[in-house]
């Protein structure tokens, strides 16, 4: 089967300032533990019931082998090897 790709990133960098007498993680790193626990999952679900409105196309996560903290790659798929179909939604 002959299969094309196409990449396309989305980027997020994470950036706390704290004030010039800040020790260095005295925190230990909550603001990481905010995007971790709750910002990233409540994305990862809005991006996913997003992609599942497109219905010809499925989405899954791939694991390249990075830490999930570090990447999460997000693979649509559109199969055009087998019949479309007919469909009335728009």
């Amino acid at each position: 089967m002959y299969q094309e790709d196409k990449t396309f990133t989305l980027r997020f960098s994470l950036e706390a300032s704290f004030p010039d007498d800040y020790e260095g993680e005295v925190d230990n790193q909550a603001w990481v533990k905010e995007w971790e626990g709750s910002i990233k999952p409540d994305l990862l679900k809005a991006l996913f019931e997003s992609l599942r409105r497109h219905q010809s196309w499925k989405s899954h996560i791939r694991n390249r082998g990075k830490s999930p903290s570090d990447e999460i790659e997000v693979v649509l798929a559109r199969d055009f090897s087998k019949p479309q179909g007919f469909s009335l939604s728009s």
